[in-house]
């Protein structure tokens, strides 16, 4: 079987919907719009080295396992990686 591509040979590249209520999926998934994360993007921390890990606070380091995980379940449910 051949391979198919979507590339249109042009420098600028190529994109995949044409806005963010467009649904795109991979691998045969179901197709999804694109997602808004309810939590902030955004995980800063202050270096420290009197806390274990290096945060600051617990609330630090659980936003990030937040972020972690909810990016995990937009990966799976694009198609793009699958649970065990």
């Amino acid at each position: 079987m051949a391979i198919e591509y979507l590339d249109k040979g042009n420098d600028d590249g190529t994109c995949l919907g044409q806005s963010a209520s467009e649904k795109i999926s991979f691998y045969g998934a179901t197709p999804q719009v694109q997602a808004a994360f309810a939590t902030a993007t955004v995980v800063t921390t202050a270096a420290t080295n009197t806390t274990p890990y290096g945060f600051a606070t617990a609330g630090q380091a659980d936003a990030i396992v937040t972020l972690v995980n909810e990016l995990r379940a937009e990966l799976v449910a694009l198609g793009l990686v699958r649970t065990a």
